[in-house]
């Protein structure tokens, strides 16, 4: 039992430096974009600010059990995303609740968050939210395939669907990385991840070039809150997944900031050289470039 609480207090404190870490990217990585556009960007510290405004406000606005539920199952996708793999390769402390087989469950949390919010969004009855719901499902389903396929590939690779193996194959030096024994999956993955990251030019669930659409539409104040809660924890859930699968994951906090800040950069430099692509552009490039590695990588196994 003292295992198990002091096991609870260290996912925790795991909780922690990954939101706050979360919330530091936000306003940098707006601002590093920002710069290349010659223009000054957001504070540093802006998402804390909008996080303690929005959970400070209240509403009495609703539309039903699932319109609450929805930003709990998509906080509860990337904290589960994070609880269950490990985040520091070797530690006893921060490698959360892993277990053999966490690859796969780890897949499913990639999906449910999407469906939970597609579910909550899609009770309000507005418009706007249906479209929004619509675009996510249809990129993200898009995107899974190619992802998927390169995750099966490094499975098959070496011979495991634990992620703690997967990172300790990797540990002869760069070049035992994922990313060079296997460029094709590690292609796959990484076209994959731009998607997931939901920026330009996949960022066609909001759309912030057009009229506002998608869940923000209708969630506001300590709903909007929590689904900024997953916004900062989301996505260094997923940095850290790409790190361990194919960067050889990290062996202390340090090298994880290093490594997943650069992973980051990735999706931001994308971003910022590429307009937005429309939503069956952005299925149809999915299924084709990225798709096309992640079939190469599977037969070459």
């Amino acid at each position: 039992m003292q295992f198990e609480l002091k096991h609870l207090a260290y996912g925790l404190l795991t909780l922690f430096i990954v939101l706050n870490y979360g919330l530091i990217l936000q306003g940098i990585m707006p601002k590093i974009a920002a710069r290349v556009g010659r223009r000054y960007g957001i504070r540093w510290y802006q998402p804390y600010i909008d996080i303690i405004k929005n959970h400070a406000k209240r509403s009495k606005i609703t539309h039903g059990i699932m319109y609450y539920l929805g930003p709990v199952f998509r906080l509860s996708g990337g904290i589960g995303l994070l609880m269950f793999m490990p985040v520091i390769f070797g530690s006893p402390y921060f490698g959360n609740f892993s277990f053999a087989g966490d690859l796969t469950i780890v897949l499913y949390f990639q999906f449910f968050g999407v469906l939970g919010m597609a579910l909550g969004a899609g009770e309000s009855g507005h418009p706007h939210s249906a479209i929004g719901v619509s675009r996510g499902l249809s990129q993200v389903t898009a995107l899974e395939l190619p992802l998927t396929l390169g995750v099966i590939s490094i499975a098959m690779q070496y011979g495991t669907l634990r992620i703690a193996d997967i990172v300790a194959a990797q540990q002869g030096g760069i070049m035992s990385w994922t990313i060079f024994t296997n460029p094709f999956a590690g292609a796959a993955l990484m076209l994959s991840f731009l998607g997931s990251m939901g920026r330009a030019p996949f960022d066609v669930v909001l759309a912030p070039q057009e009229i506002p659409t998608g869940p923000p539409t209708e969630y506001h104040s300590g709903f909007l809150g929590v689904l900024q809660l997953n916004r900062a924890i989301f996505p260094v859930a997923k940095l850290i997944l790409f790190m361990n699968l194919l960067y050889g994951g990290a062996t202390s906090w340090p090298e994880l900031f290093i490594k997943t800040f650069f992973i980051y950069l990735w999706s931001v430099f994308v971003g910022v050289a590429f307009p937005r692509f429309r939503v069956d552009q952005s299925v149809r490039w999915f299924l084709s470039v990225p798709l096309l590695f992640g079939i190469i990588a599977i037969l070459l196994i």
